[in-house]
This record gives C-alpha cells, sequence and structure tokens, in this order.
C-alpha cells in the first residue's frame, strides 16, 4: 500500500501523505480503510455481549481455532481463494466452540479451563500444519502465514464484499435479537423462565462470533482477534451503564482503530495494520480508563477528593455550632488549637479547610486568629447537627443500639443523607426534639423558613 501511496503522492506532487489518505487515493487504500472499519465495527458490537458474560476469552479461543481450519482448506484445494480459506476457518472455529460446549458439558472442566484447551490445543495444531505446509515445497503456500497476523494491504474488492456482506449480517442478527441477546447477557435463568430458547440463542451469538472471527482473520489475524473483540466492549463500559450506548460506543471504537490502523499502515512503510488497529483500540481503553465521566480514574479521584475537602469543610462547622451550643452563643470564636482539639487533621489541610470556608462566607476569622461561624454558617452548622442527631436517635431506638455506640456511624451518614431521607427519618422518630443523649435536635432550616413565613 505504502508503494502505491509514494507514487499517487508525488503525481500530485500537493499534498502531504499524512493529508492525503483522506483524499483516499487509490482503490488500495479505499479497501483496506473499508475492510478495516468493517471489522472493528462488528467485533465491537458483538464484543459487548461475551464481555457482559463473562466471556471474554471465548473470542481468543475462537480465533484461534481458526488457524487449523485455514491450513486445512489449503491442503484439500491447493488454493488460497478467499472464500475457500474463510469457510475453511468457519468450520474450524465451530468445531472448537463445540469442542468448548462439549468439555464443559461432560467433564468436570469449568468453562475458562475448556477455552484455555481449546486454545492452546487448536492453535498447536494449526502451527503443525503451517509448518508442514511451508516446508512441502509448494510454491502456492506463500503467503500463508500472514494469517497469523493478518493481512490487511493485500485486500481485494472481492474480499471487501465478503466483509460487507457478512457484517451485514451480523450486525442485522444483533439488531434483530436484541432484546433476547439483552436478557441472556444479564439473567439466563430469568430467559428460560419467560421461555425464551436460551440454547438456540447461545448457538446463534456464537455463530455470529465465528463469522466475527472470519471476518477479522483477514485484517487482524488469528493471533489479534481477540484484542477487536474485547477491548472495544471493555472502553464502552466506562462510558454507560446501558446495553444499547454501550454496543454503539463499542461498534465506534472499533470502527475509529480500524480507521486508524489502515491511516498509520498507510504512512509509514512496512507498518502492519492489524497490530497498530490493536494498539489503537488499546489507547482508546486507556483514554476511558482515565478520563470517561462515570468510572475513569481522573474523575473519580476528583469526586474522591471533592467529597473529602465537603466532609472535612462540614466537620468543622458542626463543631463550631456544637461548641457554641455549649456556650449559648453560636459565633463565639473558636481558636485553631481547640478546633485541633475536637477535629485532629493535618495542618495543611486544616489551614487549606478554613481559608475555604472563610472564602464561602460560612465562617470569620478575627485578629487573634480565631474562627466564629458567620448567619449561613450557623445555618449550614444546625443542619448537619440535626441530621446528626436524627441519625444516632434512629440508631438507638430502631436498632436498639447502645447512645454510647452510634456516633461514629452518624459522622459519616451525617454528610450523604438526601432532604428526602430526613423527611422519612423524621416522619419515622415523630419529629423528635432530642437525641439520644438528651441533647436538642435543632429544627430543620426548611421547616423554620416556613414557620417564620406563617
Amino acid at each position: 500500500m505504502n508503494d502505491t501511496t509514494e507514487s499517487l503522492t508525488m503525481a500530485a506532487g500537493a499534498l502531504p501523505p499524512w493529508l492525503s489518505f483522506f483524499t483516499l487515493p487509490s482503490i488500495n487504500v479505499r479497501l483496506v480503510l473499508a475492510g478495516c472499519i468493517l471489522l472493528g465495527l462488528c467485533a465491537g458490537v458483538l464484543g459487548c455481549f461475551t464481555f457482559l458474560r463473562k466471556r471474554a476469552l471465548l473470542g481468543d479461543a475462537l480465533s484461534h481455532a481458526a488457524l487449523p481450519g485455514v491450513c486445512t482448506a489449503f491442503l484439500l484445494t491447493g488454493t488460497k481463494d478467499p472464500l475457500i480459506i474463510l469457510a475453511g476457518a468457519a468450520v474450524s472455529c465451530w468445531l472448537g466452540a463445540i469442542s468448548v460446549d462439549l468439555i464443559t458439558r461432560y467433564t468436570r472442566c469449568k468453562e475458562d479451563s475448556a477455552l484455555g484447551m481449546v486454545l492452546s490445543v487448536y492453535f498447536a495444531v494449526g502451527i503443525m500444519l503451517l509448518t508442514s505446509i511451508q516446508h512441502s515445497g509448494n510454491a502456492a503456500q506463500s503467503g500463508l502465514d500472514k494469517f497469523l497476523l493478518g493481512k490487511a494491504p493485500s485486500m481485494l474488492d472481492r474480499d471487501v464484499w465478503t466483509l460487507s456482506i457478512l457484517s451485514v449480517i451480523i450486525l442485522g442478527a444483533v439488531t434483530l435479537a436484541y432484546k433476547e441477546f439483552k436478557i441472556i447477557s444479564f439473567d439466563p435463568g430469568f430467559a428460560l423462565t419467560v421461555g425464551l430458547p436460551v440454547r438456540l440463542l447461545e448457538i446463534v451469538l456464537a455463530t455470529l462470533i465465528v463469522m466475527a472471527v472470519v471476518v477479522g482473520i483477514q485484517a487482524v489475524g488469528v493471533v489479534l482477534m481477540s484484542a477487536m473483540l474485547v477491548t472495544p466492549a471493555a472502553a464502552a463500559r466506562y462510558w454507560t451503564d446501558r446495553l444499547g450506548i454501550m454496543a454503539i460506543l463499542a461498534g465506534l471504537f472499533g470502527a475509529l482503530s480500524g480507521a486508524a490502523g489502515a491511516y498509520i499502515s498507510y504512512l509509514g512503510p512496512g507498518m502492519p495494520t492489524g497490530p497498530w488497529m490493536v494498539i489503537a483500540v488499546t489507547s482508546l481503553f486507556a483514554i476511558s480508563l482515565l478520563f470517561a465521566p462515570l468510572r475513569g480514574f481522573v474523575p473519580r479521584f476528583n469526586r474522591v477528593r471533592r467529597t473529602r475537602k465537603k466532609t472535612a469543610q462540614e466537620n468543622i462547622l458542626r463543631t463550631l455550632y456544637v461548641l457554641g451550643e455549649k456556650e449559648d452563643r453560636l459565633d463565639a470564636p473558636c481558636s485553631e488549637t481547640e478546633l485541633l482539639k475536637y477535629r485532629p487533621m493535618r495542618a495543611g489541610a486544616f489551614h487549606a479547610t478554613l481559608a475555604q470556608l472563610v472564602r464561602r462566607g460560612l465562617i470569620t476569622e478575627s485578629p487573634a486568629g480565631c474562627f466564629a461561624l458567620t448567619t449561613q454558617g450557623a445555618e449550614k452548622g444546625a443542619q448537619l447537627t440535626r441530621l446528626h442527631r436524627l441519625w444516632e436517635l434512629y440508631l438507638a431506638t430502631k436498632l436498639d443500639l447502645a447512645p454510647d455506640h452510634v456516633h461514629d456511624d452518624a459522622e459519616e451518614i451525617e454528610h450523604i443523607i438526601t432532604p428526602e431521607l430526613e423527611a422519612r427519618l423524621t416522619a419515622a422518630l415523630a419529629n423528635p426534639g432530642e437525641d439520644p443523649h438528651a441533647r436538642r435536635i435543632p429544627e430543620s432550616h426548611a421547616a423554620a423558613q416556613m414557620g417564620g413565613q406563617s
């Protein structure tokens, strides 16, 4: 593909290679790009179901099981006709799937053990056959080893047409049986209860995976095909909790990785398309792992950091409120030493928390270095104290816990009690006035406002 690219670029004399790719300058570029995108799309969508069913190794086993079929088809026909080779691969994949099922059913081996055995045995047989073919002296065997790592740049138009037809069949079947596949992926027991043909659906899904493996053999080869079945789905899972959106994202990630592999192969002399597709989709997984808003490491780290800051600020506010209660003056000043006595914290975090509360207008700092609640801070402290004492009373009265065993739990829960839960606690405890330690429970700020308006 690169020789064609260079000649076309020199003829055009205008666009550099990194830009001329997007003009699709040759039929070879168009075929490779279309084939890789179709492969990534199908593998990504199908991979969602194997990923959710915790059968990620199934794609790995079936892709490796395709190699004996490739070699056997060549030995029987003496030709590398894509249709014959792919038919042999499909039969071999099917035998691999049946082998996994038989081992799981009639032996004490679990599915992961059966998958491991099928993967290793079938691939070993394939390597033996491939080695035998390479030493046979048959001139037609040249290039047969490309099925190990793929040979996307040598795709012909009939190969892409074959990929297109298989892709339409795969995506159409997934669309038609989406609801059924969804049920057996999440709850096979329920599927049996409602009368779904679970066994038939599993066979259909396995057949589609076999077809996807066959689609991917030419582009990424039998060794790397498992990555295209698993990684897009794993990346998409970080972005959503809905299977439909996950399937769309996985298909998109797979298609993008296919396009990226074709692009890099176009630019770099001797760059293999299949491995670069895997590197591209792995990069997308890494981005998802780090930055996906639902489960990404960075957003989760930021949420934890914000929660810790919020908790530290609320602990200071409630401490100032409780100390003010003792003096019958909610704006009573409190020194740093006294605050640290009740709220031990690292010096840096302690001073940062105080500074944030001052900026938010919840506390004030006197020239003497003492801190006091503002009106807004007192309202916030009263609400936190109310939630703390409501939960203490609930644990003591409803769960029969000793009053001296409820404080630590309330320290954590007070920060996450929602207004709805507060209302339910208030109703369950009949709008109490005191906690288990006979301390007054502050009135709800919302209730106080309503009372003031009436």
